[in-house]
């Protein structure tokens, strides 16, 4: 296989700076750490411009957006392996940034500009629906951070087999998401097609957000003729606010009308 890069993308400066020694003292590896959002993109970047490519990016799930430094660690040195848990119990997890800057967010981002880049999510505890997103976004496997160095070195290897990751645990709940975003999406497209060709032009409409006027506008329709098909819409939809018909067609699939 060679050697693997790997980018550790954790705000936690203890937490990023073991884990990478921990992870240098494999013989296959070489790493590099970065502390935010912001400087692991930057990190893949400048990387990828020096034909260094990272092939795995390891992302704390609480990663923050801010502009944090990344730094990269010595890959040389062989350190002795601990077979020791990734992190400290005591340490607290950090709730997402404002900005939607968490770790999950960066996946979608990085596989975007980096489609073969391997992702695993580093996370303290199982979470079914973040999960699901992690996967949804490009994610090749999911860690607890109290994992050791053993179970994780299987995963990084794994994904780059293009296999697929998740601790038992969490197999059930990921599962049960999946299966009901289906059932709500098949739902949400039965209620879609119930609509008539010019409900769905002005449903489309709402989407990219719209008032009523400028969905006249756009579809030289009278105002009043407008609001009659709004109405249609919610109530075929059994919805009673333009956000929930909004929602309900994203879930359907329905994109914005274009301009």
């Amino acid at each position: 296989m060679g050697r693997i890069r790997v980018l550790v993308a954790d705000g936690h400066r203890i937490f990023a700076e073991a884990l990478a020694t921990a992870l240098a003292a494999e013989p296959d590896v070489e790493v590099a750490a970065a502390g935010s959002a912001a400087a692991a993109e930057r990190s893949l970047e400048r990387a990828a411009g020096e034909g260094r490519a990272f092939q795995v990016m390891l992302v704390d799930a609480d990663l923050g957006a801010g502009p944090g430094a990344g730094s990269t660690l010595g890959v040389t040195a062989h350190v002795p392996a601990q077979r020791r848990p990734l992190a400290a119990p005591a340490l607290p997890p950090r709730p997402p940034t404002a900005q939607g800057g968490d770790g999950i967010a960066l996946i979608g981002r990085a596989r975007a500009v980096h489609p073969d880049l391997r992702v695993i999510v580093l996370a303290t505890a199982d979470d079914p629906h973040r999960a699901v997103r992690a996967l949804q976004a490009g994610a090749g496997g999911w860690v607890a951070k109290e994992s050791s160095l053993g179970r994780l070195m299987a995963v990084i290897r794994g994904v780059m087999r293009d296999e697929t990751h998740l601790p038992p645990s969490l197999l059930t709940g990921v599962v049960r998401e999946l299966t009901a975003a289906r059932r709500d999406r098949t739902e949400s497209e039965r209620l879609v097609d119930s609509l008539t060709p010019r409900e769905k032009q002005v449903l489309r409409c709402m989407v990219a957000g719209l008032g009523r006027q400028a969905v006249a506008d756009r579809l030289y329709l009278s105002p009043h003729t407008v609001r009659t098909h709004m109405q249609n819409v919610l109530g075929k939809l059994g919805v009673h606010s333009t956000l929930a018909a909004v929602a309900l067609a994203r879930r359907a699939g329905v994109g914005p009308a274009e301009g």
